[in-house]
């Protein structure tokens, strides 16, 4: 993925489920990616909106997954924040050029395969089995 929105987002989720049932601060979470608890806001609130996470506002709040590790699945993760292609943009190329006139339907070809896999892979996989990794 040509952006950090995965890493990040596993990230949260990994830290919400090492501490369950505790709720997590955004500024918690933040510390640990070192980035801005803004952007944990608005990561949190995506996760949310997609039904991975709950949280809690005020003084006492925080978030947690809002269902047990081992229902969540990476590949759901992974389309919670995907935005752009796997392998990054298409060429704008000559449509003059018997190469260039077709070139990026059969590179798209290749995306959409890539991707698939990509996601057939992740999904064999629960965020509970990732965390596991974590001693």
């Amino acid at each position: 993925m040509n952006n950090g929105r995965f890493a990040t987002a596993l990230h949260i989720l990994t830290l919400l489920a090492q501490q369950e049932p505790e709720l997590v601060s955004s500024e918690y979470i933040a510390g640990s990616i070192n980035i801005n608890p803004v952007l944990v806001r608005k990561e949190l609130s995506n996760l949310r909106n997609l039904g991975l996470v709950t949280s809690k506002e005020g003084k006492n709040g925080g978030s947690t997954l809002a269902k047990p590790a081992a229902q969540i699945l990476i590949s759901e993760v992974y389309n919670a924040v995907r935005q752009a292609p796997l392998l990054g943009r298409f060429n704008d190329p000559n449509p003059n050029c018997p190469v260039g006139k077709q070139i990026n339907m059969h590179i798209d070809d290749l995306y959409l395969d890539a991707e698939e896999a990509l996601v057939q892979k992740l999904g064999k996989q629960t965020l509970a089995d990732f965390v596991n990794r974590f001693s």
